[in-house]
């Protein structure tokens, strides 16, 4: 397997003089693609910096962090913007869909910020909830769907645009017990079946060993890198 994630010697620093925080104090990781990596760790640990600079969503203060062998330090806001549109998918704890819209319109979201056609848009949204066992539910709103079947329209959203990294922060965050393992279940054959490499922040130790890999972090460096499983060849 080649690496599509590398950090070499990340750091990351809010504000100035004595309100300076470092959240990131040289961060060497690298994650390989089709790999499914749980990140854990307490509040203010560098999980969430680390996630929102891999996102192309903040810029590291000091390091290289590439990206299929690009140097993303290096792009400019702009790029980051086409990296982020054309490889990355996120999934977010909150849901994050628009509340009168069908899950069809919330899937075709992203795609329509990429230029695609009506036609391609609504084709690759039905598939994306085909993949999630949500087809048939295309013209329900978020109103008339469980929790869990909303966190399935927001990973559908994530997929549609074929993302070589799906991001996931907290994706059980909200959900009970039952659906929670649901939703991991799908991000399992998600890596294993199409193999999008996998990358989720969680509290959760259960919700971890369905990952390949756990990586933890603590006091803005990574202090225990584990391998539950191997990669496929």
């Amino acid at each position: 397997m080649s690496a599509l994630i590398e950090f070499h010697g990340i750091t990351k620093s809010y504000g100035q003089g004595q309100a300076r925080f470092q959240a990131l104090r040289g961060v060497d990781l690298c994650i390989e693609e089709g790999d499914f990596v749980a990140v854990m760790g307490p509040s203010g640990s560098g999980k969430s910096t680390s996630m929102n600079i891999i996102g192309c969503l903040d810029v590291p203060s000091g390091g290289e962090y590439l990206f299929h062998g690009t140097h993303v330090e290096r792009l400019d806001r702009n790029q980051r913007a086409l990296l982020r549109r054309h490889y990355l998918g996120f999934v977010f704890q909150g849901f994050n869909l628009l509340s009168r819209t069908t899950a069809q319109e919330n899937v075709e979201l992203p795609l329509l910020y990429r230029g695609e056609s009506a036609g391609r848009r609504a084709t690759a949204a039905r598939q994306a909830l085909q993949q999630v066992g949500l087809g048939g539910w295309e013209h329900h709103t978020s109103a008339e769907l469980s929790g869990g079947q909303q966190q399935r329209v927001a990973i559908a959203r994530a997929i549609a645009t074929r993302p070589t990294l799906l991001l996931a922060d907290e994706p059980t965050g909200n959900l009970d017990s039952q659906r929670s393992h649901e939703i991991m279940e799908l991000l399992n054959s998600l890596n294993r079946d199409q193999g999008i490499t996998v990358l989720m922040v969680t509290h959760e130790p259960d919700m971890a060993e369905y990952a390949k890999r756990v990586i933890h972090f603590r006091d803005g460096q990574v202090e225990q890198d584990e391998r539950l499983r191997e990669l496929a060849s």
